[in-house]
C-alpha cells in the first residue's frame, strides 16, 4: 500500500511511523525545511520538503499511484485543497484533518467521508476530566474488529426513520447529530439533510453498511 501523508505535525509523524511499522510505503511531504531534513534522516520513508498543496509536488510524490492520501497540515483550507487534488487523481482513500467545524461541513458538502478532528476529541475529554467525569475516548473503544462510524445522511436515506433502515448483523445505530443536538437512536428520529449518523459495526460489515446507507465508496 502506498500512502502520501501531507504535514509533519504530531499526527502526521505518528501516522507515518505506524504505516512504516506495518510495512506500507509512505511518502511524507513537509514544507518546513528543518523538520523535513530531520525526518529524512530518522524515518525510513521518502520525505519531500515542499508545499503539499502544489499539484506538481503531489505529482512528484506519484499521487496517481497512491492508494491513500492523508492531508493533516495545520490549515483546514489546505487540507481540503489537497483532498480535491487527490480525488481528481482518483486516489482510493482521502482522509482530511479538519479543526474547524465550519470546514467539516464544507468538506462534507464536497463529498469527503473521512475526516478527523483530533483537537475537539481531546479537548472534550480533558474538559470532562477537569469536571470529575470519567468518560472514555473513542480511540480507546476501537478494539479488535469493532468500528464506530460517523456517516452523513445521503439522499437514499433522507426522510427515513432509523427504524426503517436495515443494518447488517452486528451493527446498530447509536444516534444522530443534528447541528449541535445529539438525538439517541431509541427516539427513532426521521433523517434530514446534514444529519450525521453515529453507529457501531464490525470491520467486515463496513462495506455492507456503506451500501445500505447509500455510500458507494471503497472501504
Amino acid at each position: 500500500m502506498r500512502v502520501i501523508v501531507v504535514g509533519a505535525g504530531s499526527l502526521g509523524i505518528h501516522l507515518t511511523r505506524n504505516m512504516i511499522a506495518q510495512g506500507k510505503e509512505v511518502i511524507l511531504i513537509e514544507k518546513d525545511e528543518a523538520i523535513a531534513k530531520e525526518l529524512a534522516e530518522t524515518m525510513d520513508c521518502t520525505v519531500i520538503n515542499a508545499e503539499g498543496t502544489r499539484p506538481d509536488i503531489l505529482e512528484k510524490a506519484d499521487i496517481d499511484n497512491a492508494d491513500a492520501v492523508v492531508a493533516c497540515t495545520t490549515n483546514d483550507q489546505n487540507n481540503i485543497l489537497i483532498g480535491l487534488i487527490a480525488r481528481d487523481a482518483k486516489v482510493g482513500k482521502v482522509i482530511l484533518k479538519i479543526e474547524d467545524r465550519q470546514f467539516m461541513d464544507i468538506a462534507s458538502k464536497l463529498g469527503f467521508y473521512y475526516m478527523i478532528n483530533p483537537s475537539s476529541i481531546s479537548s472534550s475529554y480533558i474538559s470532562d476530566v477537569l469536571r470529575g467525569i470519567n468518560t472514555i475516548e473513542l480511540s480507546n473503544l476501537v478494539r479488535y474488529d469493532v468500528r464506530f462510524m460517523g456517516v452523513m445522511a445521503t439522499d437514499k436515506i433522507i426522510n427515513m426513520k432509523l427504524s426503517e433502515i436495515s443494518l447488517p448483523q452486528n451493527s446498530a445505530f447509536i444516534g444522530i447529530y443534528r447541528k449541535s443536538e445529539f438525538i439517541l437512536a431509541e427516539k427513532d428520529p426521521k433523517l434530514y439533510e446534514k444529519d450525521e449518523l453515529i453507529l457501531v459495526t464490525k470491520a467486515d460489515m463496513i462495506s455492507t453498511v456503506n451500501e445500505v446507507l447509500g455510500r458507494n465508496i471503497e472501504t
